[in-house]
């Protein structure tokens, strides 16, 4: 139950052309601390209830816990979140032995394109493709639970 992931900026839209598929996502939190983050999240027809631990010193590795709901349920649970819904379209990238998790941000934090990918070890080498950005993998401000408290169209 270990997530290692690593985040980065994207500066071009390159990466749409490589999409194999795109999902909507809508997603609030039920408690945005960030020692236990519980999140409810709609993607595309699926409902899910997801709990995420304090990242370690580097912010790659941490608890994640997720399990699909009922979307009726997702729904319900998404009116109780704290202010700040979060909406974005996610693009699946595949590069090489992994795939890439493209969002593009919209609402209070359109014009922010954040991809992550998924490791099986931190120090796990990757293909890094022409349009990934400065990576931000440490910088709690682009953690959703942050975006949906400070939006990125007020930094």
């Amino acid at each position: 139950m270990q997530e290692i992931e690593r985040k980065f900026l994207v500066h071009s839209l390159d990466f749409i052309a490589e999409a194999t598929q795109a999902q909507k996502i809508a997603q609030g939190y039920l408690n945005s601390a960030p020692e236990r983050t519980v999140r409810i999240r709609i993607k595309d027809d699926k409902g899910f209830i997801t709990i995420k631990g304090k990242g370690d010193e580097t912010g790659t590795t941490r608890f994640e816990w997720e399990k699909e709901i009922d979307l009726q349920e997702a729904e319900a649970l998404l009116n109780l979140c704290e202010t700040g819904v979060i909406d974005k379209t996610r693009y699946l990238i595949p590069k090489g032995n992994h795939t890439f998790e493209v969002d593009i941000f919209e609402g209070e934090n359109k014009g922010l394109v954040m991809a992550e990918i998924e490791l099986s070890d931190a120090n796990e080498f990757f293909e890094k493709p022409n349009w990934l950005a400065e990576e931000v993998t440490n910088d709690e401000k682009y953690y959703n639970a942050y975006l949906s408290k400070k939006p990125f169209t007020t930094w």
